[in-house]
Parts: structure tokens; sequence; C-alpha cells
């Protein structure tokens, strides 16, 4: 993408509030009426001249528009009364749509315009046309074409979308080396500023190394000479030993580099360091033994645990197989609530706290961690099941300590409001939910007479609940998420036993299967994906609170022992935060 150097600089809530001060100077019939006067050619005082292009506006409506036309028309440079203007730098067609802006407020934004408009909107100092084109550029973002959008916005001055673009590189290098032409056309400099980040998101160091040939197999007769810079920047200590021997200490183009061996050598003596005196003797300054920072973290917030709630809240990291305890004040034991992520917080929803049932809702920042209230929602409950879906946040049923509730609603973090939307077919408590394919998938649960196998959807789109075919078992206490392109039900208690068995539900066949049953039963746990793995912790197996854990592979059709929680707990909140390491790790 072309570069050049940029000055805008706003922040996102400063523009929203230019933009609504502009509707409110204008009204949209006003706007209308004066695009009518220019298309007609009436009450025009200036003339601005692009190319061999002409086109008739007003003074004041680009004034309002542009710092840029405004300095222009009122610089003691130029005559006042001067109607012809000629302005350089930019096409036809891309002032055609600027002026259309200035009377219109909007701008069709397509992928064969967005740079051209975007490059001429900074030049011009138009922050709205800048905000359409980063809007769009955001929601293009992919494997193809990340590193072009973050290196064109480093120069198109964008922080929010060049750190958004960054971060969806670091989130997906491994996807981006794979498919990505424009990875090949990295600099030096470029591809340092990547690969060296701790927040780097890969399963395995060897990733880097691969990635770093496949860059200079490009362009090998200028690139081979970087080996031993670029090999310094890759975590070699955590490489497997027989790896490090044969395919790094045995490449070609690193046994071709004289600086590369002592790099090698250094790396080995770590790595035995490393076996021998365990990893607290290793300073925390020696980049090729410390660990990438976890992009994913899963949370166990609050639960029952020792006969009462609890207020604990531990994290943990997949990569390191660990839980840490995560110390956070003002925050009072509960049990029985929902947990959601959305937007850099966790919503911890309804509740009980062994006397009250609450309708309260709080959000915890996983980086400051400090809690912050928000509105409550209309119905008290406990044993209630949450889903995310868009921008949206979704409570369905629960018990309010008299009913077990078939009502629902729907929370908007913008607006800060809760909204009913249609009940479910069935009373429900102790239910799970997901999203999947654009619907909210809700499993089981009871409705104060009998364990349910039932299950249903909700579209948004038309504010409808459907049932879908039952699970093959009563699951109440069931976790429930979606995996893969299916609805996955795991574990609950059927009215008699707590369960280890497991299915999952294909929305295409309108069928469930079964799935490997777990190693041990359990009701009332947590369920998330962390890793493209199913992970389930805690919960209550029928005779105590279980602090154990385990995961679900769905390729080899298999599950897998993991690392216990340090506190029994079951009922607990959990929710898995992603971007994590765009602000920090979590510390103990």
């Amino acid at each position: 993408m072309r570069l050049a150097q940029s000055g805008i600089d706003m922040s996102e809530k400063e523009e929203e509030l230019h933009q609504k001060n502009l509707q409110r100077g204008m009204s949209a019939t006003a706007c209308a009426i004066f695009n009518e006067l220019r298309l007609e050619g009436k009450l025009c005082d200036v003339l601005i001249k692009v190319d061999d292009c002409e086109f008739n506006a007003h003074k004041n409506i680009l004034c309002g528009c542009s710092p840029y036309f405004r300095a222009l028309f009122t610089s003691n440079l130029n005559n006042q009364e001067k109607k012809v203007y000629n302005i350089p730098g930019v096409s036809a067609n891309e002032m055609k749509l600027i002026i259309e802006y200035a009377y219109t407020r909007t701008v069709p934004v397509t992928v064969y315009n967005v740079e051209q408009l975007m490059i001429a909107a900074d030049q011009f100092n138009i922050k709205g046309i800048v905000r359409e084109c980063c809007e769009f550029l955001r929601v293009q973002l992919c494997g193809e074409n990340c590193i072009g959008i973050w290196k064109f916005t480093e120069f198109y001055y964008s922080p929010k979308l060049h750190q958004e673009a960054l971060m969806y590189i670091l989130h997906n290098f491994e996807e981006i080396v794979k498919v990505s032409k424009e990875f090949l056309e990295l600099s030096l400099d470029e591809l340092q500023a990547i690969i060296e980040k701790d927040e780097l998101n890969i399963k395995h160091e060897e990733t880097v190394f691969e990635a770093i040939l496949k860059w200079i197999d490009h362009n090998p007769s200028n690139r081979s000479q970087y080996i031993s810079l670029l090999l310094t920047k890759v975590r070699l200590t955590l490489l497997q030993a027989d790896y490090l021997m044969n395919n790094v200490k045995s490449n070609s183009y690193v046994k071709e580099s004289k600086e590369s061996k002592p790099i090698i050598i250094k790396a080995f003596k770590a790595m035995h360091n490393l076996s021998v005196h365990r990893p607290v003797s290793l300073s925390v300054r020696e980049t090729s033994a410390r660990p990438r920072l976890p992009f994913t973290i899963l949370f166990a917030i609050g639960g029952w645990s020792s006969g009462s709630p609890t207020s604990a809240i531990e994290s943990y990291d997949s990569r390191a197989d660990q839980w840490v305890k995560v110390t956070c004040e003002d925050e009072e034991p509960k049990a029985y609530h929902g947990l959601v992520y959305l937007k850099d917080f966790i919503y911890v929803i309804g509740g009980f706290d062994s006397v009250e049932y609450f309708n309260s809702v709080k959000r915890f920042h996983p980086v400051s961690k400090t809690w912050q209230e928000v509105a409550p929602m209309h119905s008290k409950r406990c044993y209630v099941s949450v889903a995310v879906l868009d921008r949206f946040i979704y409570a369905m049923g629960g018990f309010d300590g008299y009913v077990r509730l078939s009502n629902a609603e729907c929370y908007d973090p913008d607006t800060n409001q809760w909204t009913l939307i249609a009940p479910m077919n069935e009373q429900r408590s102790d239910a799970s939910a997901t999203t999947l394919g654009r619907k909210i998938y809700i499993c089981g649960g009871f409705n104060g007479t009998e364990c349910l196998s039932t299950a249903e959807f909700y579209n948004p789109e038309t504010n409808q609940w459907i049932i879908i075919h039952p699970m093959r078992s009563r699951r109440s206490g069931v976790g429930v998420i979606a995996y893969g392109d299916h609805v996955y039900a795991v574990g609950g208690f059927d009215g008699s036993n707590r369960l280890r068995s497991a299915e999952c539900y294909s929305p295409v066949m309108n069928n469930w299967s079964i799935i490997p049953s777990m190693y041990n039963p359990r009701s009332n746990f947590g369920i998330e994906i962390l890793d493209d793995m199913l992970f389930v912790v805690g919960g209550f197996n029928g005779f105590s609170t279980t602090f154990n854990a385990e995961c679900f592979d769905e390729k080899n059709n298999e599950w897998y022992d993991v690392c216990d929680m340090n506190i029994y707990r079951s009922e607990t909140g959990r929710e898995l935060t992603n971007k994590v390491a765009d602000t920090g790790a979590i510390q103990e």
C-alpha cells in the first residue's frame, strides 16, 4: 500500500462528539436543500477544479467539513472574493466523494476506493471520512491483508486500527505465514518487530524459525545475511533439543553464518541450565528462555466452595498448564451467576450469596483488576444462562427465589440498558447456553419439577425461539459450548446421577451424537474453548465440589487431564478473555 505521513490525531470519543455537533449544526433537511442547490449550480460561490473536472460548491459548507478548505478560503494569501481554486494531489473521483460527503455526511467506501479515499481524507483533514475508512478496513481485516493495513495505518495516522491490525497479526501469525503474500514483502525491521513480541500467538517456537526461513527463501541472496540477527528473536531455549540440533544448527543459512554459531552454543547452554536448575534460576532477562505471553486466558470467578459462596478468582494459562490466583479487591462472594467476556470486560451476571438472589451486574477488568457496576437486569436470576452475540449480552431463564424463569433479556453495553426479548418455550434454570451461526442455543436445565433434555435456539433477527431435537440424556447443571460447527453438551445431572457422558449437536442434521465421556462425573462446572480444545473445570461430582480440570480434543476425539484448580468449587463462573496480551499478562 502507498505510504505518506499524516497529522490527524483525534480520539474516538472526540470524533464522535464532533460528528454529533455537525449533525446538530446542519439537519438532514438543510443538507438535502444545500446539496440540491449545488447540483443545480445555484447560490454557489466557489468552483473547485481538479484535473479537467470542475465542481460547484458553497464555501460555508466546505469550511464546515474540512479545516483544509477553511484555511484555503480564509487565508490572507487568497482574495476572499476568489471563486476558482485548483486543487492538486487528489483525483477528480476522490474530490467528488469529498464534496458529496460535505453535503450529505455519507460516503460509499469500497475495496476499490478505500485506500485512495483515506489518503485524500487525510490530506483534507476530514476525520469523518477517515473514521469511515478505518471502520471499513477493520471489518475487512483478514490473513491476506492485515499486514498491509498495519503498514498503511502507521503512516496514515490511525493508532487504534494500527494496533488492532498488529494484534490480528500476532494472534493469527501461523495462518498469516501460510497464506499472506504481504508477509514475504516485510522489511527486516518489520519482521523483527513482529517476531520479537512476547504477545506472538504460537503453540510452538518452531513456527517462528520456519517463518524466518520462508521469509529468507523469498529473496535468499539479499536476506540470508540476516539469519544471525533473526535467530536472536527466536526463543531458542524453548525449542525441543533435537529440533535445535537437527533443524536449526544444521540449517544451511545458519551453518554459513559465523555470527550464528555463538547464538546456538548459548542456546544449548541455556537449555541445559533450564533442565538442571529449573526455570527460577534463569534470569527473566534471558529472552531465549522467556515464554510468550498467552493470548487467551481462562478465568474462574466465584462459585460454591466449602459449603458457601466464594469470591476467589483464578486464571489458567494452557501453555504453562498452570492456575494462578488473581488478587482483587471489592468483590463479594457469589455463586450460581453467569459470566461472559465482551470488549475487554468480564461481566458477572446475577447469582446468589446464600441469602439474596441478584439481578445486579458487575464487570471486571482483568488487567487493572477493578470492578464496575452496570445496569441491573429486569429479573433476579441465579442458575442463569448467558451468551454473547455480536455486541450484546443475553441472560436467559434462571431462578428468582420463587419460580424457574422462561423470560430472557438482552444488554447493550453502549447504552447500558437491558431489554426484554421473547421468552423461551420452557422454564429453565441450571441450563447452559452458547452462540453458533448467529443463533443462541440453550440446552437442558431444570423446570422446577424435572431435569430437562429439551433444547432450543434464539434467532435475534426474528426475536423467536425454535425447539430443536432433544438431547439423548436429561442434563441439569450441564455445560454447553460451541466447538467447531457443533454444539457440545457435557456432563450435568439427570435426576439420579452426575454424568460423565457428553454429546454434540449438528445444526445441519438436527441430531445429537454421542462423544467420549469425561474422566470425572460433574455438574455445575465451567466450560470453555481454549487453544482449540474444550476445557471443563471444577463442578460437583455427586459427593463434593471438585478442583479437577480436563480437556477434550475434537481432532483426536479424546479427553486429557490438565492442571487442577487451586480451589475446590462448583457453580463457578468461567470465561475466556482474548487479547489479554494486548494489555499485559495477569500476575500473581
